[in-house]
């Protein structure tokens, strides 16, 4: 049982930057389950109209354009200053933290066979992991890490060397793992470890249920 006592089964995903978290879970998703992305709520939160425009605003005001975050230059200044990165997660986490919250006791999360909450700082952080029933790791070598960010996103190398300089080391991460996925090749090669690794967390979830109805009856 997780922290939250009687919820669906909840299984962390994390990996580093460019390892192809986003990618893997869309692929779970498209199984039932209940994905929660914590990354995809920090966009949101700062996003125009979003709840932590204007706190960041404030704290950031070299990257703010036209009323809006220019997301590279903050990158630039959070990744290259541990200060200024722990400035933004002051505003940012708790924030976060409540929208998973509040997604994880919805009503969709409930049916759901099982909950991924996505989360790039899974292991770093308690308000995540003490969570979760067990964790999958998207694994690829560091270099790969480095030019998909290079390619996809725009990202000078030493920037992203920054961001896998904050986050825990990909050997540290493949011990605390229950489960890895390999990512370091095509597409169709993710989707089959993905396939493959639903039947066993839709099988533990289902178990998972099963114990707490037996467990409430007999109280």
């Amino acid at each position: 049982m997780n922290a939250f006592g009687h919820l669906p089964y909840v299984v962390g995903l994390t990996g580093g930057v460019g390892s192809g978290k986003s990618t893997a879970a869309s692929m779970f998703a498209a199984h039932g389950a209940f994905v929660v992305d914590v990354d995809d709520l920090s966009r949101r939160l700062s996003a125009p109209g979003g709840a932590a425009l204007n706190a960041i605003a404030t704290a950031f005001p070299s990257a703010m354009r036209n009323h809006e975050i220019d997301r590279a230059t903050l990158r630039e200044l959070v990744f290259t200053s541990p200060s200024e990165r722990k400035k933004l997660e002051a505003i940012l986490h708790p924030m976060i933290r409540d929208g998973a919250h509040r997604a994880m006791k919805s009503e969709a999360a409930q049916l759901a066979p099982y909950i991924l909450l996505v989360v790039p700082l899974l292991f770093e952080s308690d308000a995540y992991s003490n969570l979760i029933e067990c964790a999958i790791v998207v694994d690829v070598p560091v270099e790969t890490q480095i030019s998909r960010v290079s390619a996809t996103r725009g990202v000078e190398p030493h920037v992203t060397r920054g961001i896998i300089a904050a986050q825990m080391s990909r050997e540290e991460r493949l011990k605390r793992a229950q489960f890895v996925l390999r990512n370091d090749a095509d597409k169709s090669g993710l989707q089959s470890q993905v396939d493959r690794l639903h039947l066993v967390l839709r099988a533990n979830g289902t178990t998972e249920r099963l114990n707490e109805t037996q467990a409430s009856a007999v109280v």
